[in-house]
C-alpha cells in the first residue's frame, strides 16, 4: 500500500477540521537533548511537513507553561509557516508552578474568565490569530456545560477558536457537554496503546464512531514503556511487534502506529518523539495495512489471552 492523500488526511468530524493522519505532540519539546532553539524547532516542524504531518498538539501547561511560546518563536521566525499547519491546544489544568504563583493546589478551571484568558495567552504565545482546535484538557467535577458552551460560542464568533474538542472525557461527560453546544465536539483525545485498552472497551471509541468524530490517541507508545519497559506485558508486546516488523519489512514503532491507524474510528495518534528519524519512521506506518489476524495477534499479546 502506498501513501496517498487519502491516508494522509482525516476530517475530525462532519463539519470539523481536516488534520493530518498523524499529529506531532510538543509535550516534550523542551526535553530535546539537542535543545529547543528556533532552528531545532523549525527542523522538526519541516521534518513533519515533509512526512505529511501538518497538525501540532499543544497544551498551555506543557514544559512548565513554556512550550507554546517556544513553538511560537519558531513560527515568528518563519513567516508563512502558520498557514501550512493546524494548531491544537488545551486549557483547564491548573498546575502548581513558578509560572503560576497564584495556584496553591493542582486543580481544574473552566470558568469563562479562565478559558478566555488562556486562549488569549495561547494566541500570543503561538504567534497566531486563531486556534484550529481548543481541547478541554481533563473533565472537572465543577465543569458548567452552559458556561463552557457560551464561552466557546463567543470565541468562535470572534474567530479565535474554530473548533472545540475534549481530552480524557468519559462518554457520559462528552454527551453532557455536547448537549449544550450548537456545534459538534470534534474529537476526544484519550490515552490509547497496547498497554492501555480502556478506550476500546469502555464505550469511548464506540461513541466516537456513533457521533462521527475521530479520536486522538495520546501516548501511543505508553511513554516509551512498550520499547523499554521490563514487565511481562511489555516483553510480550515487543516480541509481537518484532515478529510483525519482520513480516512487513518495517520497524516495530511503524507497526505500532499502523495497529492504531487500522481502527475504524479513524484514530489520530499523537507522536511524542524529539528525534527526526523517529518522526519519519512513524510516518512510514501510513503505507502499512495490517492483516486482520495480525491486528489480533498484537491485541492478544497485549492482553495476555486470546479473544473469547
Amino acid at each position: 500500500m502506498s501513501i496517498t492523500e487519502t491516508n494522509l488526511r482525516v476530517r475530525l468530524a462532519g463539519e470539523g477540521p481536516t488534520v493530518s493522519r498523524l499529529v506531532y505532540g510538543v509535550w516534550r519539546l523542551l526535553d530535546d537533548p539537542e535543545g529547543a532553539s528556533v532552528r531545532r524547532v523549525l527542523d522538526k516542524i519541516h521534518a513533519c511537513l515533509d512526512c505529511g504531518i501538518t497538525t501540532f498538539d499543544h497544551a498551555d501547561i506543557y514544559g512548565g507553561y513554556r512550550c507554546e511560546e517556544t513553538f511560537g518563536e519558531a513560527l515568528r521566525a518563519s513567516p508563512g509557516l502558520r498557514e501550512k499547519i493546524e494548531i491544537v491546544t488545551k486549557c483547564g489544568i491548573m498546575l502548581v508552578d513558578p509560572a503560576r504563583p497564584e495556584n496553591r493546589i493542582k486543580h481544574y478551571d473552566y470558568s469563562r474568565r479562565h478559558i478566555v484568558s488562556s486562549v488569549e495567552r495561547s494566541l500570543r504565545n503561538l504567534a497566531t490569530d486563531h486556534l484550529d482546535v481548543l481541547l478541554l484538557h481533563r473533565p472537572s467535577p465543577l465543569l458548567d456545560p452552559d458556561e463552557v458552551a457560551g464561552t466557546f460560542e463567543r470565541l468562535r464568533r470572534e474567530g479565535k477558536v474554530l473548533h472545540l474538542g475534549v481530552s480524557n472525557f468519559a462518554p457520559s461527560q462528552l454527551e453532557m457537554l455536547q448537549s449544550r453546544l450548537a456545534s459538534r465536539i470534534v474529537t476526544n483525545q484519550v490515552e490509547v496503546n497496547p498497554l492501555r485498552h480502556d478506550a476500546f472497551v469502555d464505550g469511548t471509541l464506540d461513541q466516537c464512531q456513533r457521533l462521527g468524530i475521530s479520536p486522538m490517541a495520546w501516548s501511543p507508545t505508553a511513554g516509551g514503556r512498550i520499547f523499554h519497559g521490563g514487565g511481562d506485558v511489555e516483553r510480550r508486546v515487543r516480541g509481537a511487534l518484532g515478529e510483525l516488523a519482520r513480516k512487513y519489512a518495517a520497524t516495530p514503532d511503524a507497526i505500532l502506529f499502523a495497529w492504531l491507524l487500522k481502527h475504524p474510528s479513524k484514530m489520530v495518534p499523537v507522536l511524542g518523539t524529539n528525534r527526526i528519524d523517529r518522526i519519519r519512521t512513524a510516518a512510514s506506518a501510513l503505507a502499512i495495512e495490517l492483516d486482520l489476524q495480525d491486528w489480533f495477534f498484537l491485541w492478544t499479546a497485549s492482553t495476555g489471552w486470546e479473544v473469547p
